[in-house]
């Protein structure tokens, strides 16, 4: 089948019509180049989309106070919500869901972080030992706050790296000591975030220690947690058990939207999850039906080079040539036709997808383009396998071509 004889008929037949040859080529590998190109800028809107959850669990519920806006019960609109150390316990008591919970609350004023004669502002986290699971916070030397510390108010604190960085260098910070406001508190670990920048320049501190030692007492700013593998429905229905009962201890109306704000990542990232297929399934099929349409270029050059050569054809059959000789001829050029440009539409995919990651930078909506190699290779394989089909057609036509009325053709 894949005789020298063949090939150089083949290369002959395509010599002798260059331009219609090249624009069927052309159709063929702008149609897998459009697939890689539209897959790995896919991979790369999903990438950065799910990176945007990759910062905190995706089954997390966040509870933020605000401000009523309606009368309720008597009372005027423009109530501030000030929650509560007994709301927090309520939340963690009252669903069943709930595995991991914390509860933030923020310092007044500016925070003054300070080591030795270094001074800097950072973000200070009061929060719960739970914090570390929803925020999945890396803990990189040392550890996270503990029980312990919540229950004897220690003065500890778990610092990012870039704090690190800027106040210790290269040194370990371990059993060091950083002034919160001029309050020392006793270094016990340090983290990296795979969040933003900003992420890594926070300090944590125990939530009991904060609320003590600036005047907290036992006010919460939010209330986190997670539920576990709670459905999006259930995660509905917590979050209008938590709005009403929230609503009752702090006499709001329930159905005043300003008064709570509840963020529910996993209904959040069930909607992301199905826009994200909505693409894929987009990107699939406009990178199929142009890829079709250079399998039907394909067919139609075959057709016309069948049609072309009737004659010798029929020559060919009435000195001896079998009906597979007629076949594999025709299916082998229309192979080599898919098989080469498909090659080349996809080696262009890959390069201007690595052209895109280095020229692009990355950012929370796109990050990393690119197509899963295996997927490049059995799309190209699959063009082949149509491109074949496509010259099926026109090669059985040729097969059954009887010599004496391939004579007779004008």
């Amino acid at each position: 089948m894949f005789s020298i004889d063949k090939w150089q008929e083949i290369f002959h037949t395509i010599a002798q019509n260059k331009l219609r040859t090249a624009l069927t080529c052309f159709s063929v590998a702008w149609g897998i180049f459009i697939l890689i190109v539209l897959l790995g800028s896919g991979n790369g809107l999903e990438s950065g989309v799910k990176n945007l959850f990759k910062d905190d669990a995706a089954n997390s519920m966040w509870v933020n106070p605000g401000s009523t806006s309606v009368a309720y019960k008597g009372l005027q609109p423009g109530r501030s919500v000030q929650l509560h150390d007994a709301d927090h316990e309520m939340v963690d008591r009252s669903i069943p869901e709930v595995d991991r919970i914390s509860s933030r609350f923020y310092i007044g004023g500016s925070s003054v972080v300070t080591y030795r004669n270094k001074t800097d502002n950072f973000e200070i986290r009061c929060t719960h030992p739970d914090h570390q699971f929803i925020e999945q916070t890396i803990i990189t030397e040392g550890r996270f706050l503990n029980t312990l510390d919540m229950n004897e108010r220690r003065k500890v604190v778990v610092i990012g790296e870039e704090v690190l960085k800027q106040f210790f260098g290269t040194k370990t910070a371990i059993g060091e000591y950083i002034n919160i406001n001029y309050v020392p508190f006793k270094v016990v670990g340090t983290f990296h975030d795979d969040g933003n920048a900003q992420e890594n320049r926070i300090v944590y501190i125990p939530i009991t220690t904060a609320q003590r030692a600036f005047g907290g007492s036992d006010n919460i700013n939010r209330i986190m947690f997670t539920i576990g593998d709670a459905t999006v429905q259930r995660s509905r229905d917590i979050e209008q058990e938590i709005v009403a009962t929230l609503a009752k201890r702090h006499n709001f109306d329930p159905a005043d939207t300003r008064a709570l704000y509840v963020f529910n990542s996993v209904e959040e990232y069930e909607k992301v999850n199905g826009i994200l297929f909505g693409i894929r399934l987009f990107v699939w099929v406009i990178g199929i039906m142009t890829i079709l349409a250079g399998v039907v270029g394909v067919s139609n050059i075959m057709i016309v080079v069948v049609k072309e050569r009737t004659k010798e054809i029929g020559i060919r059959k009435a000195i001896g040539a079998t009906p597979w000789t007629v076949l594999s001829l025709i299916i082998q050029e229309a192979v080599f036709i898919t098989a080469a440009a498909g090659y080349t539409g996809m080696l262009l995919g890959v390069v201007v997808l690595e052209s895109m990651k280095r020229l692009i930078p990355d950012s929370d909506f796109f990050k990393n383009p690119e197509v899963n190699l295996s997927i490049a290779v059995q799309a190209t394989v699959l063009l082949v396998v149509a491109g074949t089909l496509a010259g099926l057609v026109p090669a059985i036509h040729a097969a059954r071509i009887r010599p004496i009325e391939a004579l007779r053709d004008e």
